[in-house]
Order: structure tokens, then sequence, then C-alpha cells
């Protein structure tokens, strides 16, 4: 399964071109991460830009963007409308797909302890990362500004920083973190008064008593007020709501709404939910729109598509993929299936005594899902590098014994990755036994199929298991697999014939 995590870095530069793309091409030098967007604001004199990549990407490529920006910005002379405390002012890691939270947490704290070590800049942990509830919150971690936190950072143990130097260079400091997906908003009013502006910023944010996940700011750009806005959670606060409130405040002075931005991307949910609620769309569903039919039937064809290109490499005369790979897709299918029962049984008020062990099954069968479909192609390479060892030259004594050493590790490795998919099929038919006998009765003969599946998945792996164990020189290792696989296809019977007797009793199935 993909993993891909998005970073939304904000720079304290907006009107030099030539620095903003330097640090765009520093992003871009890392492999396997894509720039999205980035977009500048000349007042603001900002920059954000919104990219995405496997985890360990997306770390080096902030990176490499902080770094870059150390040497090109400097916040002795910065101006601009926007509050912030360094040249890389703030750097948000977003999960995006087959990444947790708790690994953004993660990914933040360990860029923030590189950041101060190797670069010597000050950072701060904010939203989950956070080591304090004080810091949670940007705009308290950002009080002051550069300025302020400079007189204070040495001498203020309030203020010092998670990692690096407590005291700042012309780079200032970064605040890193974890957080869900934002949207960033500004709405632009009939008036040249930012007082006005910051009235309404005051009304409308949740720090002084208005919309809960609504932060904002009021700040005077291209002599228009703006009504500056980031959006923690559009789901519980509407972007509707938010325009709304601001125009009947805005009332109340005799002005109106000019216009409004993005900043950055938004999801599509964002904007149907404003549409449907201004054109007050009775039963509307996000089908009906044109464009989102016909990305599902690509979507669908290009689905069927990888499942037969894969059918056709296992059909194809070649030694990969084989049986290993198989065993290892089906447990990552029964996963699935059993994962599905799950979320049909969740929420469900008939199955709520369930409801928390729904839940965990949910959790574990997404994490068995992620680890078996990364073991169909693991288990490619195990077999390709045996095939290579075998391959390598025996004309000496030397080539022979690394030859031979060299086999012995492709073989362990080539039986390690079946034994892992045996023990995860395993957990996989766990799962299903709880959910056939827990979970949502309308499900029972998928629950029953997870079972059928990961019971195969464990006969496929073993058997490879068996042949490449008896092919090793260590046989006590050998022989601590095979007992084990012994163990796991007992296991994997016993859960099997319990999971089907399940499915038969609650279903009413004919025998």
């Amino acid at each position: 399964m993909k993993r891909l995590v998005e970073c939304v870095p904000n720079f304290s530069e907006g009107r030099r071109r030539e620095v903003i793309e330097a640090i765009l091409a520093a992003v871009r030098s890392v492999e396997g991460v894509i720039v999205l967007d980035h977009h500048s604001d000349v007042d603001h004199n900002r920059t954000v830009v919104t990219f995405v990549g496997p985890p360990e990407a997306a770390l080096e490529a902030a990176y490499a963007a902080i770094a870059k920006a150390a040497q090109l910005i400097d916040l002795d002379h910065h101006r601009g409308e926007h509050p912030r405390i360094g040249a890389t002012d703030v750097v948000p890691f977003v999960p995006l797909e087959g990444v947790t939270m708790e690994d953004c947490v993660a990914l933040a704290r360990q860029l923030g302890e590189r950041v101060g070590k190797e670069l010597g800049i000050p950072v701060y942990l904010y939203e989950a990362a956070a080591t304090r509830p004080d810091r949670e919150n940007l705009e308290n971690i950002r009080r002051g500004e550069y300025e302020g936190l400079k007189a204070e950072i040495a001498t203020n143990p309030d203020r010092a920083p998670d990692f690096g130097p407590a005291r700042l260079g012309p780079a200032g400091a970064t605040v890193i973190g974890a957080r869900p997906f934002l949207i960033a908003y500004n709405v632009y009013l009939t008036t040249s008064d930012v007082e006005i502006a910051k009235k309404i910023a005051k009304a409308i944010r949740f720090s002084s008593g208005g919309l809960r996940y609504v932060k904002a700011l009021g700040l005077l750009v291209e002599g228009r007020a703006q009504v500056s806005i980031n959006m923690t959670d559009f789901r519980k606060t509407p972007i509707y709501r938010v325009v709304e409130l601001i125009r009947r405040e805005a009332q109340r002075y005799g002005v109106g709404i000019a216009y409004s931005e993005l900043v950055g991307l938004a999801p599509q949910a964002a904007l149907l939910d404003a549409a449907q609620w201004y054109l007050q769309l009775d039963k509307f569903e996000p089908g009906q729109i044109l464009e989102n039919r016909l990305a599902e039937v690509q979507a669908a064809e290009a689905q069927a598509a990888s499942i037969a290109d894969f059918v056709d490499s296992v059909a194809a005369p070649t030694a990969t993929p084989g049986g290993g790979a198989v065993a290892a897709l089906a447990g990552a299918l029964a996963a699935a299936l059993a994962q599905m029962v799950a979320g049909l049984t969740v929420g469900k008020k008939k199955y709520a005594e369930a409801e928390a062990e729904m839940q965990r099954v949910l959790t574990q069968a997404q994490a068995l899902r992620r680890e078996l479909l990364d073991a169909v192609a693991e288990d490619s390479a195990a077999f390709e590098a045996v095939m290579a060892a075998y391959r390598l030259p025996q004309g000496t004594e030397e080539e022979k014994a690394r030859r031979e050493a060299t086999l012995q590790r492709a073989l362990a490795e080539a039986a390690t990755v079946p034994l892992r998919v045996a023990r995860a099929s395993v957990r996989v038919l766990e799962l299903a036994q709880a959910v056939a006998e827990r979970g949502n009765t309308n499900t029972l003969t998928d629950a029953g199929s997870a079972a059928h599946m990961a019971r195969a998945a464990v006969e496929c792996a073993g058997l490879n298991v068996r042949a490449n164990a008896a092919n090793m020189t260590d046989q006590e290792t050998a022989r601590a697999w095979l007992d084990e696989l012994a163990d796991l296809r007992r296991r994997a019977a016993e859960l099997e014939v319990a999971t089907v007797k399940a499915v038969v009793k609650r279903g009413n199935l004919p025998v």
C-alpha cells in the first residue's frame, strides 16, 4: 500500500522570485516528492508550498527546504503583514494515505531534532506533536513574532525551544508539527479599514469565543482589509458558515465582502459542501457531478487493469511473481474482507456491544493488509536474490565460499518472507473469526471468505518456507522455522473451522 504524507511549509519570502525558486528546487531535488502547489503573497511576504511523498522523502525535502531558506532569508530585514518567527516559519506534516497521525508526529520530532542539531535553528513542536499543552496552538508560539522571541528566548524558560539552541540567528526559529488537513482562506472586505477586519477576525475565531475550528487575523493587503483564516476542520465548521458569519459581522460596520481566495489546496468536499448549501440542493450526491461519475468509471477500469496486469505477470513464463507472491496477495485480500465486515458493523446500533472490538479489528486489519501487500513484492525480490546467488561464479575456492554465504543469506530471506506471511495470515484468521461471530450478519459470507483466503495464504506460504528450509545449511534455524510453521498451520486450520461454523450458525446456512 502507498504511504503518503503531505507537507505544507510556510516560508517568510513572497517577493524575491529567485529565493522562492531556490526553495522549490530544494524540495524537488528529493526523489519521490511531488510539489502540488505554491502560493506567494507579496503583502504577507510569505510563500506556502504544498508537496507530497513517502514519509522518509517528505522529511528529506522539508529539511532541504529549511536549509535553503536559512541560507537565503534574513529575518532581521524581513517585513510583511503575516506573523512569523522564522525564515521557514511553520512546517506541518499531514497524514494522507497509509500513514497515521502518530507517524506524522514521529516525523515532526525527527525533523525537529535534526534541524536543531545540524542547522542550529531553534525548533518548537506544535499541534499533535506538541510536548506541552500551551504549544498546541501556533498562535501561542508565535506570540511577539521574531522580534519578541529574539528578546525572550535566552532568558524566559517558557520560550525555550524543544530542539536547538536558545538563541535566534537571522534564520529565526521554526515551528514543526503534525495536524489534520487545513484550509487557508482569505476574505477581502469592501473597505480599507483594517480595524474592521480585526474586529471580524476576533468575532469568528475560536480563541475569542467564535467558531470552534477557525483561526483568524485581520490584515491590510493591497489597500484592502482582509480576514485571513485557517480552518482546521472543514467538516465540523463548514466554509459557508464562516463566510456567512463574516458577512453578518461586516454588515454591522456597513461593509460587505468584496471577494475571497484559497491559499494552496482545498478538498473538493469542502467546496461541494458550500455549493450544496448556497444552491439549497436537496438529496444531492457527489456522484451526480459529471466529472465525479467519470472519475469513478475510470478508476474502476484502472483497478481492473492493474489486477489483470498482475494475473498476467503470474501467468508469464518467468519465475516471479510466483506462489509466494500469490500467497501474500491472498492474505491481503483476506484482511481486506475482514476490514470491510468490521467497517459495515461499526456505528450500527444493533451491534453497539461489539463497537470497540470492531474498531480494533478495523485498525488491525488495515495494518495487516498493508503488511501483506508489501510482502507481494518482497517475496519476488527474495526469490530473485536466491536465483542471483545460484548464478555467482564458483571457479575458485574463494568464489565458492562467497557464493555459498550469499546463497544461504538469500535462502534465509526467501524463507522468512513467507513465514511472515503465514504469521500475518493467522492473525487475519483471528480477525475473520471475530467478525464472523460478532459482526454484521449481512456480511457473514464475506467473513467466511476471509477465513478461507487466509487459510490458503498460510498453506501456500508454508510450501515456500519448507522448500527454502530444505536447502539451508543451518538446520537448527531451519528446524525452528518448520516447527513454528507447523504450529501456524494447526492454528489456521482451527480458526478456519471455527469461523465457518459461526458463519453457518449465525446465517442459518444449509450444511
